[in-house]
């Protein structure tokens, strides 16, 4: 079974996201979609509402699961039996920082990584950014799944 990690806070998810997880599916048996807890973070969602949000967008969807970890997402990946860890790149920048994270975890353990490039409609928009046009009163709902809403 191929089965893909696909780490990161989803403060909240983005269409981005959302996304990279749709074009994963065909490449993947499950897609485990792990939100890390940082306790040194301040989110703007909560954990319960962040993880919602995610099984809500793929509610219709099997091979879409949702847990929340501590730790070295290696360590979650050997726990779930999951040989892959999937993220997804918007620009050179993270390609950077991405390719670091994974030469490290290549050391440490028998995990690939792999990379999907963002597509062209979604690749502007990050967590930070909807974060920002929420705290500021704009149209978060172009950037995310219609799961996403405030209270």
């Amino acid at each position: 079974m191929r089965k893909a990690i696909f780490p990161g806070s989803f403060d909240p998810i983005t269409l981005g996201h959302f996304d990279i997880i749709k074009r994963a599916l065909p490449l993947f048996d499950e897609i485990v979609v792990a939100i890390g807890i940082n306790a040194e973070k301040k989110y703007m969602f909560s954990l319960e509402d962040r993880k919602k949000f995610i099984e809500a967008s793929f509610k219709d969807d099997p091979k879409v699961s949702v847990v929340t970890y501590e730790g070295l997402t290696i360590d979650l990946c050997h726990k779930l039996d999951a040989k892959f860890i999937l993220r997804g790149l918007r620009n050179p920048a993270d390609f950077e920082f991405e390719k670091a994270i994974a030469h490290t975890n290549r050391q440490l353990s028998d995990i690939e990584t792999v990379f999907l490039l963002t597509s062209i409609d979604t690749s502007h928009i990050s967590s930070s950014i909807v974060r920002d046009v929420i705290r500021n009163g704009g149209d978060y709902t172009i950037l995310v799944p219609q799961s996403v809403k405030i209270k």
